[in-house]
């Protein structure tokens, strides 16, 4: 069963998939195997970029089982920056930013030297009101940004990081790569061919040089996929900006982005890049139960503002 978000037929939408029935784990499996055929869950993945499950009653404890269908391999956070609790095996809570603010779209951890494939999204209770996580066409996202902004953009970016030891504004180093061993984390950074220092109150600074574009491994589609507009304090809001530029310098703040050779990324650009991704964007709106698959090359994501407790989980796989 395919349909559009919630009945709209003109623009791309995850393909939904409903429950045949009572529903339960056992028939949520059967009939993803059914709608995979012979090709597999990946080139359906593929083909659709988003997965919607809607209506099979999976509960928090049937998640685990759910998961190792989805995402057989699934991944720690380790290196991420959003703020976000392990609830289980490698299953996080999706962000524990204020339920205010609007999360602006984003391919998960596409500053890092490796990001996820694939991810999943498990709604345990909805919003009172709002709470949608949207998801955005990335191919669409880089075709809707300026000439202008696209080529600025060619040689890539570069993110900064100043993480604390366990006292600051933004993540401390020991929360960020789950470890409290230095040596682990230096190895890491090696790995991921970052560069790092130490710094004298404990805090580590690392920076990454990466691309703001990707081709995805089995399309060969061009998608935007940076998180630019996250990491610059244009991204944040003129007040938010101002209150951190009064008591942080540029290269003190928790993280930040400049073009791959240093220089400033314009505010005006930033500004483009996280409009037209919330404008393009398609709100999945949630009902206790549902799980999103998502591409993670394919799809970007977000959260709109909610009033209530929602609660909704993401593990993710490689």
């Amino acid at each position: 069963m395919q349909t559009a978000a919630e009945g709209q037929t003109d623009v791309w939408a995850p393909w939904v998939i409903a429950a045949d029935g009572a529903g339960g784990p056992d028939r949520l499996a059967g009939q993803l195997a059914e709608a995979a055929g012979e090709e597999g869950l990946e080139r359906l993945l593929t083909e659709r970029k988003g997965i919607l499950l809607r209506g099979f009653g999976i509960t928090a404890q049937d998640l685990d089982g759910v998961l190792d269908l989805l995402l057989p391999n699934r991944l720690a956070y380790v290196h991420g920056n959003s703020p976000r609790t392990k609830v289980g095996g490698n299953v996080y809570t999706s962000t524990e930013y204020p339920q205010e603010f609007t999360i602006s779209m984003h391919n998960e951890m596409s500053y890092a030297h490796q990001w996820p494939s694939r991810l999943a999204f498990y709604c345990e209770r909805a919003a009172t009101t709002g709470g949608a996580t949207p998801v955005l066409d990335a191919a669409l996202w880089l075709g809707s940004l300026d000439a202008e902004v696209r080529e600025a953009f060619r040689d890539g970016v570069r993110y900064v990081q100043n993480l604390h030891d366990g006292y600051g504004l933004g993540k401390s180093w020991q929360a960020t790569f789950e470890t409290q061993e230095r040596g682990e984390v230096e190895a890491f950074l090696a790995g991921a061919g970052a560069d790092w220092t130490w710094k004298a109150d404990g805090g580590l600074r690392v920076g990454q040089l990466r691309p703001a574009t990707v081709r995805h491994p089995l399309t060969g589609t061009e998608v935007w996929f940076n998180q630019a507009d996250q990491w610059h304090p244009a991204g944040l809001g003129d007040e938010t900006a101002a209150r951190l530029a009064a008591i942080l310098a540029p290269d003190e703040l928790p993280q930040s982005v400049t073009f791959a050779d240093g220089s400033p990324i314009p505010a005006a650009y930033v500004e483009q890049i996280r409009d037209r991704g919330l404008e393009n964007a398609v709100d999945v709106d949630w009902r206790e139960g549902d799980l999103l698959l998502i591409d993670n090359v394919l799809l970007a994501h977000g959260r709109r503002p909610f009033t209530g407790s929602r609660r909704v989980l993401v593990a993710m796989s490689g």
